[in-house]
């Protein structure tokens, strides 16, 4: 599928399918009992769906300028500091990315103050894996040990947003570090797609899982974090030459109907609309900036017509995955439950708008 939202009433049909999409997510109240600690389905938790889907707002809304999309996120963010957030660790660090460039935003002192409280904890108190890695301490499991590729969404872009914000290099190194890191044991050499963790305990990849998700943090998060930061030349081409492998694996293993599977090289498991998403946001990103070839593009057009395909007539995401922890098997991902998540939205979003930047 190539590009096909150029004309005046296809980008308005866009705009329309975009508000169904945000409203949906607003507005998430889940459809099945949860199995996570801290609901992850509701918008009125804080956790690291919720922070994903506060950042795709808050990125439309730097589009848009609309006062209601920033009230929204004033709101919760006033709401759910006055409650008091809940414990740190790496996934619900993930919405203080929003709140630090609501910060910069607004002016609010309280919300700044907050970013710096969550960050000396990143820097000083989140438990370290040799080699200086964050280790993947979630609500209600330490992880001693262990790399998870979620990790450079949920907690690093906000080290190195608050490194931008404060105008301190060490946070920037420190998110460097943290790409390199990660990198370095979580990439399949065979194939440039990345496993989804990695323990020092044992030093195994667990199941070996090539999980979609996973891997789609890494093109929509790269694509971000070379927006927000300028880096050294070396560290750059690492990164960028780790994504043209990882991209030209996914284009080989695409599905005829433009989905990823949610196992990358298993296509008896599911299709996954959130990774497919997610890939498709940062090809098309990454064409745009020139960072992937315009080959590229093709492949990203493809998936966007599946995404849209998935989204149903009141806007909301069809054929997301459930939250999906560290699987021991490779039949732990085939058997996550399906249903509607912030974060289906999210991505869904990104790539819509996106998409009207190709017109």
């Amino acid at each position: 599928m190539l590009n096909t939202t150029g004309t005046p009433e296809l980008r308005a049909g866009l705009e329309r399918q975009i508000e169904r999409v945000v409203e949906q997510m607003m507005d998430m109240k889940g459809s099945l009992k949860e199995s996570a600690p801290i609901g992850i389905i509701s918008m009125e938790n804080w956790e690291w769906p919720q922070g994903v889907g506060l950042f795709a707002i808050y990125l439309y809304f730097q589009e848009k300028r609309d006062p209601a999309m920033l009230q929204y996120l004033t709101d919760w963010f006033d709401r759910k500091l006055a409650e008091g957030p809940p414990l740190k660790n790496v996934n619900t660090m993930c919405p203080m990315l929003t709140l630090s460039y609501l910060a910069e935003e607004t002016g609010k002192t309280a919300y700044l103050d907050a970013c710096k409280e969550w960050l000396h904890y990143v820097m000083h108190d989140m438990p370290r894996t040799p080699e200086g890695g964050i280790q993947h301490e979630v609500t209600g499991q330490l992880n001693p040990g262990q790399l998870w590729d979620d990790t450079l969404y949920m907690t690093v872009l906000f080290v190195a947003r608050m490194g931008i914000l404060l105008k301190d290099d060490r946070l920037i190194q420190e998110s460097i570090r943290q790409f390199l890191v990660h990198l370095k044991y979580l990439t399949d050499p065979v194939t440039g797609l990345f496993f989804h963790g990695w323990t020092f305990e044992g030093h195994h990849h667990f199941a070996k899982a090539l999980w979609a998700r996973g891997n789609s943090w890494y093109t929509a998060g790269l694509v971000d974090y070379l927006e927000m930061l300028e880096l050294p030349w070396g560290v750059q081409e690492f990164l960028v030459t780790s994504l043209e492998r990882q991209a030209a694996k996914l284009r080989e293993l695409q599905d005829a109907s433009g989905g990823w599977h949610t196992l990358l090289d298993d296509p008896s498991s599911y299709l996954e609309t959130s990774a497919t998403a997610a890939f498709a946001y940062g090809m098309l990103k990454a064409v745009r900036k020139g960072i992937l070839d315009a080959s590229y593009a093709e492949c990203a057009w493809r998936a966007f017509g599946y995404v849209v395909s998935q989204i149903d007539a009141d806007g909301v995401v069809q054929g997301v995955s459930y939250g999906t922890g560290m699987g021991r098997t490779l039949q732990d991902y085939r058997d996550i439950p399906i249903c509607p998540m912030p974060y289906g939205q999210s991505m869904t979003l990104l790539l819509l708008v996106e998409a009207l930047k190709h017109g």
